[in-house]
């Protein structure tokens, strides 16, 4: 399948779950995430808010758990720059720093920027990956172009309901490789 074709046939079983089973999956991946990832050496957290009407992984559970357990880690949220393609990241102040873009993300109004350099984890979306470590995101590329520019040993980790296919074809030399990836079952380590 071509990334398209994957990106239509992921996209199609996500919004395909009962509301029972979203819900299933964000409780067990959040569960799975802090069970199974290292976040000793993580000081500053970014993460992506989720897109409600395309059931993304909830990424708010996650955030609520570093919240509670990790309170010395910063989370970062992402905003789009309409005239740059780029993601600018403002630290986590709180619900009231949100307002509704024009494809319906949830993105920070004003806020603290946080420095690309001290991003030490990257909680990725994606619409499927593969055993390689490789995703496909929506196609606008910009989750490969902000990792580019984080520190080298910066994790990106991927967040799925669904475990990985064998292998997506039309890798390019811009895909930039995820460190792991969560699902509800699992972690995969790349």
């Amino acid at each position: 399948m071509t990334k398209s074709d994957l990106r239509k046939h992921y996209l199609e079983r996500r919004l395909a779950l009962t509301e029972a089973d979203y819900a299933l999956f964000n409780e067990r991946l959040c569960e799975t995430f802090f069970l199974s990832v290292d976040l000793s050496f993580v000081r500053v957290l970014h993460t992506f808010l989720p897109i409600r009407k395309y059931k993304e992984p909830d990424t708010g559970l996650i955030m609520d758990g570093i919240r509670k357990s990790f309170p010395l880690i910063q989370l970062s949220i992402p905003k789009v720059n309409d005239k740059t393609a780029a993601l600018e990241n403002y630290f986590w102040e709180g619900p009231d720093q949100l307002v509704q873009n024009k494809w319906g993300l949830s993105e920070p109004r004003h806020g603290v920027p946080t420095p690309t350099d001290k991003i030490d984890m990257v909680l990725v979306p994606l619409v499927v990956f593969d055993r390689h470590g490789y995703r496909v995101g929506y196609g606008k590329g910009y989750y490969d172009r902000f990792l580019a520019t984080c520190r080298s040993d910066c994790k990106a980790v991927g967040i799925s309901f669904f475990p990985p296919i064998e292998s997506i074809s039309g890798i390019a030399w811009f895909d930039r490789k995820l460190d792991m990836a969560v699902t509800p079952e699992k972690v995969f380590q790349f």
